[in-house]
């Protein structure tokens, strides 16, 4: 099995070239970002290779495990985790008011690049203490912030956020939990399902933050508070006191991510309330739930882009070790590894452009995050704020999509030893797919990005995006044949993008089931066209390296060549998504419900 090494030179190349790094750099705050990069980057690497890696396959057989409401992670792991909260490594981006490094988000996004594709059932619980960080420093009170993320931040605790229940699922509007008034604290009874980190062994403590209902809240979304329930409750003196009345009925026995407990959590079982303190105003909370959502949503992206990169490097390995058939075009008959099978060879091809392109968009993204928080120009932080937040459904949505068609592809390569649990290939399949499905499905990733992202200020967002696209694609020039045939793809798929975006601007006030029966086409379509956007701009910055004999040509050239591989196998499927949108939406809704039954006559029979 293939040990992971993160790709230090591709992710310095993004952050670098394509993410402006020097630009957030300068940024308040931000002034010693490029003097800590490669340091950080290193070390990131190192603890991903020599601690999270060793651990990937082992957590994935044993599994974390449950026995009477006590859950026990896999062997190694509570190690790991001392070891990661020791290093500082959950302060990241965290401020230094609350003992963290107060490093921008860009870092953040290349830092849990590696952590994922070492070891995901590892990052899982690091991933979701980021968003209670960030919800509590926004919206909690002064004192819950001095309470909590100092502890949150050191890894002495964890937190959890816990949305879902067994009616609900993703449907919000359905939760019951309830939060019943008690003095200056709640009571809190109900259910939550599929908590991630919901209970385990790591931390004395765990911090959930979970949605519930006042008794005279409104109905649907607007009566939604968020409230703090630590499953201990504190002493006047901040030490740990009596356990909260918060237990784990059970973990969830899982396609993949076994090393992560996902838990059923009750609350108020044996009391009658957990108890639980208000975060915000009361009715906000789905609103202040978000602010988590979103950091989320980010990082699952990245998740997806991790997991797709570890399973390229095992099926590269693969292809370089494994001897079989011989090169029909060479004249030697004996057997040849069989990354000299030119079929082989796209497979490899495909994962790595799309695996390129897809980092470059979300580093591009992080590091708007970053100006839209920190530029101290108010027209460039809401430039960059509605850029992030369009591109946030993109980079979960189809990173997490194409990841999931990059695992097969990389099974595929490995052949019959890819169905095999011993190559390792099989827990990259199993692992990835779940990226698509949890913090919202990509089909609400697609409802976002067209009900709240397109149509919501009439398309003026992703009008001036697509624009900034075709005006890049215009400087595309020169004698290269390769910048040329980027730069014709590039344009194909701006005019793709724009006409799938007018057709769905146009039909929404009319027939908007028919606008959202192909939002997801819509959505893997800007997720390729952005992408392809990225790596045309790669491609252009390694011509222009190439040009001057830059020492590491061979990186650049390999960087235009697979570039020019995106804009013809990837870019080139953007006028078939554009007729999906266009023409394909009456037949997504045309059958009637009994029109799926495979044999009508039997169910007229019925």
């Amino acid at each position: 099995m293939a040990s992971y090494r993160a790709p230090l030179r591709d992710m310095s190349f993004v952050l670098r070239e394509l993410a402006g790094i020097a630009e957030i750099a300068a940024l308040p705050g931000f002034e010693e970002t490029v003097d800590v990069l490669d340091p950080v980057l290193a070390e990131a690497a190192t603890f991903a290779a020599e601690v999270l890696d060793p651990l990937n396959a082992s957590g994935d057989r044993a599994g974390a495990t449950w026995n009477d409401g006590v859950v026990t992670m896999p062997s190694g792991f509570k190690a790991a985790y001392q070891q990661f909260a020791q290093a500082g490594w959950i302060g990241l981006p965290v401020s230094a008011e609350f003992g963290g490094q107060g490093l921008p988000q860009i870092l953040l996004g290349a830092v849990l690049e590696m952590w994922n594709a070492a070891n995901v059932g590892f990052a899982n619980g690091p991933l979701l203490n980021q968003g209670a960080i960030e919800a509590i420093e926004l919206v909690g009170s002064g004192e819950q912030k001095q309470t909590y993320i100092p502890r949150l931040v050191s890894g002495e605790w964890t937190g959890t956020m816990c949305l879902t229940e067994p009616q609900a699922g993703s449907d919000l509007a359905a939760v019951r939990t309830r939060a019943v008034p008690d003095g200056d604290r709640y009571k809190i009874s109900g259910q939550k399902i599929f908590i991630t980190f919901g209970e385990h062994d790591l931390t004395p403590n765990i911090i959930h933050l979970v949605l519930a209902r006042l008794p005279d809240a409104p109905e649907g979304t607007r009566g939604i508070s968020l409230f703090i329930v630590p499953k201990v409750l504190l002493n006047a003196d901040g030490t740990l006191g009596e356990r909260n009345d918060v237990y784990c009925a059970g973990i969830e026995h899982k396609l993949g991510i076994n090393a992560n407990p996902t838990c059923t959590l009750n609350y108020g079982e044996k009391s009658g309330g957990a108890i639980g303190y208000l975060v915000g105003e009361q009715n906000r909370g789905l609103e202040y739930m978000f602010i988590m959502m979103n950091a989320a949503r980010f990082s699952v992206g990245v998740q997806g882009l991790a997991i797709a990169d570890r399973a390229y490097q095992s099926a590269l390995t693969y292809a370089k070790e494994r001897i079989q058939s011989r090169d029909a075009a060479a004249r030697n008959p004996q057997p040849v590894a069989i990354i000299r099978h030119p079929d082989v060879r796209r497979m490899l091809m495909s994962m790595k452009a799309q695996i390129e392109a897809m980092r470059a968009l979300a580093y591009v993204t992080a590091g708007s995050l970053d100006l839209a928080h920190k530029s101290p120009d108010e027209a460039t932080r809401r430039r960059h704020k509605v850029f992030a937040e369009f591109m946030i459904p993109i980079v979960k949505g189809w990173c997490t999509e194409t990841a999931t068609e990059l695992c097969s592809t990389a099974v595929q390569v490995f052949g019959g030893m890819g169905y095999i649990e011993e190559t390792g290939i099989a827990q990259q399949y199993r692992d990835v797919k779940i990226a698509s499905i949890y913090e919202g499905t990509t089909g609400i990733q697609a409802l976002d990005l067209v009900g709240r992202k397109l149509l919501r200020d009439m398309g003026a967002t992703a009008t001036a995006i697509v624009a900034e696209i075709a005006t890049f694609a215009q400087t595309l020039d020169g004698d290269d044949a390769d910048i040329a045939a980027i730069r014709a793809e590039l344009e194909r798929g701006v005019g793709a993008l724009g006409a799938a975006s007018a057709w769905l601007g146009t039909n929404a006030t009319s027939d908007l089931r028919a606008v959202f029966a192909c939002s997801v086409p819509y959505l893997k379509l800007w997720g390729i066209v952005a992408g392809g956007w990225q790596m045309a701009r790669a491609a252009q910055i390694s011509a222009r390296h190439i040009a001057a004999g830059d020492p590491e040509a061979d990186f650049y050239r390999a960087k235009l060549t697979t570039a020019r591989f995106y804009a013809d196998h990837v870019l080139s499927q953007s006028s078939w998504l554009q007729h999906q949108i266009v023409n394909g939406s009456a037949a997504v809704l045309r059958l009637d419900d009994e029109g799926y039954e495979l044999d009508r006559r039997a169910l007229a029979r019925v």
